[in-house]
C-alpha cells in the first residue's frame, strides 16, 4: 500500500512535498493509517486532534493518547477541546453536523495562524460510497451523487482511492496501534445504519457492490466535468460584459434546455432561483430581481445583471479631551459628559439608525 500511496502522490498531489501540512488525525484507524502512510514517503504533518467531548473520559483519554504519539513521532500537535453540544443546541444542528462545522473551522484557523498550506483527511473510498448512498436516499442532485471530493479549497483526501479493507490490511500488516470510537458501533446515524446494516446486504446480493458504486462515481464525476466545463463555455457567451454590468439576451435563455437546469446553474451563483428567473423571462420591462448581492433587471429584450453597492460605514474617533472636535451627525458633546475620559469608536450609520 505505500508503494501505491506513493504513486497516487506523485500523480495527483506532487506538490504536498512543498507543502506545510497539518494532518486531521481522530486517533482512528483511517487517520492512523495515513500518518503512517505520509511518515513513509518522507512527509512530516502536524497533527491536529479534536476532542469533541462526546464520549466522556473516553473522549479525554483519546486525546492524551494522541499527544503520547506526536511526542513519540516527533511531530508537532495541537489539540482542541470543543463544548459541540451546547453547539449544536444554539445553531439548532445535529450534533454530528456541530462537529464538522467546528472541525474545519478550527482547521480554517490554524492554517491562517500557523500559515499551514495544506490539510489532510483520512476519508477513503467506502466514505464516499456511503456519502452517495445517503445523499441518494435525500434526493440529491448531481453533485450530492458525487461521493466525496479529493479536494477543497485546503482540504486534501489522499485515501480516497483506497478502501477500507485495504486500510485495516495495512494496519494489520504494520501493527499499527488506533483508537477505537465507540459510537462508530452505533445505529442510531444515518451513516453508521449504512455502514453495518445496508452494505453488508448490497454485498451480500452483490458481491461487488462497492465497488461498482464507485465505478459510478467515477463516470458521474467524469459527467460532472464535461457538464461544469460546458456551462462556463454557455456562461461566457451568454453574459456579455457591459461596463461593470452583464447584459443577457433574454431570446438565448428561453432557447436553452433543459430550461429550469440550465437558469439555475447559470444564476444561483448570484443568489437567484432558477423559478425567479423563469418568471422574470416573461415579466415586463424594469421588473427586477434582488438578492443580498446582485440585481437582475429586466430592460426589453436583455437582463441587465449588477453587482450591488456596499456602503461602507464610516467610523469616527470621538476624542473626549478635545472638546472642538466636530462630532457625525449633529451630536452634542454633552452625549459623552457621563463617559470615561478616553478615546473610543463611534459607527455614523449605527447612531443614525438608533
Amino acid at each position: 500500500m505505500v508503494q501505491k500511496f506513493k504513486e497516487h502522490l506523485a500523480m495527483h498531489y506532487p506538490e504536498l512535498k512543498e507543502e506545510k501540512l497539518l494532518l486531521a488525525f481522530s486517533g482512528g484507524v483511517d487517520s492512523s493509517v495515513l500518518l503512517d502512510l505520509c511518515l513513509s514517503v518522507g512527509l512530516r504533518p502536524t497533527i491536529a486532534h479534536c476532542n469533541f467531548q462526546l464520549r466522556g473520559s473516553e473522549s479525554a483519554a483519546d486525546a492524551e493518547w494522541v499527544q503520547t504519539l506526536a511526542k513519540e513521532k516527533g511531530l508537532a500537535c495541537f489539540i482542541q477541546r470543543f463544548e459541540t453540544k451546547t453547539h449544536a443546541t444554539r445553531e439548532k444542528i445535529s450534533v454530528q453536523m456541530a462537529a464538522r462545522d467546528l472541525r474545519y473551522a478550527w482547521f480554517k484557523t490554524l492554517c491562517e495562524q500557523k500559515g499551514f498550506t495544506a490539510v489532510l483527511v483520512g476519508h477513503h473510498a467506502d466514505d464516499s460510497v456511503e456519502t452517495f448512498l445517503i445523499n441518494a436516499l435525500r434526493g440529491s442532485g448531481l453533485k450530492g451523487l458525487l461521493g466525496i471530493p479529493e479536494t477543497r479549497g485546503k482540504i486534501v483526501r489522499p485515501l480516497l482511492p483506497f478502501t477500507k479493507a485495504e486500510i485495516e490490511a495495512h494496519a494489520a500488516a504494520q501493527s499499527i496501534q488506533w483508537r477505537e470510537d465507540s459510537s462508530n458501533a452505533s445505529k442510531d446515524y444515518l451513516r453508521n445504519a449504512l455502514r453495518h446494516e445496508v452494505i453488508p446486504q448490497l454485498n451480500a446480493v452483490q458481491p461487488n457492490a462497492l465497488s461498482n458504486i464507485k465505478t459510478t462515481l467515477d463516470y458521474l464525476n467524469a459527467a460532472n466535468r464535461f457538464m461544469e466545463q460546458s456551462l462556463a463555455a454557455l456562461k461566457e457567451k451568454l453574459f456579455q460584459a457591459d461596463q461593470k454590468d452583464f447584459r443577457i439576451s433574454i431570446a438565448a435563455l428561453q432557447g436553452l434546455s433543459p430550461l429550469d437546469f440550465c437558469l439555475h446553474e447559470l444564476f444561483s451563483s448570484y443568489g437567484f432561483s432558477a423559478k425567479e428567473v423563469k418568471k422574470l423571462l416573461t415579466a415586463t420591462s424594469g421588473k427586477k430581481l434582488v438578492s443580498s448581492s446582485h440585481r437582475l433587471l429586466r430592460d426589453r429584450a436583455f437582463f441587465i445583471l449588477s453587482l450591488l453597492k456596499v456602503e461602507t460605514a464610516e467610523v469616527f474617533t470621538i476624542d473626549l479631551e478635545a472638546t472642538n472636535q466636530k462630532l457625525p451627525i449633529n451630536l452634542h458633546w454633552d452625549c459623552f459628559r457621563e463617559l470615561p475620559k478616553k478615546s473610543w469608536n463611534t459607527n455614523e450609520a449605527a447612531l443614525d439608525k438608533n
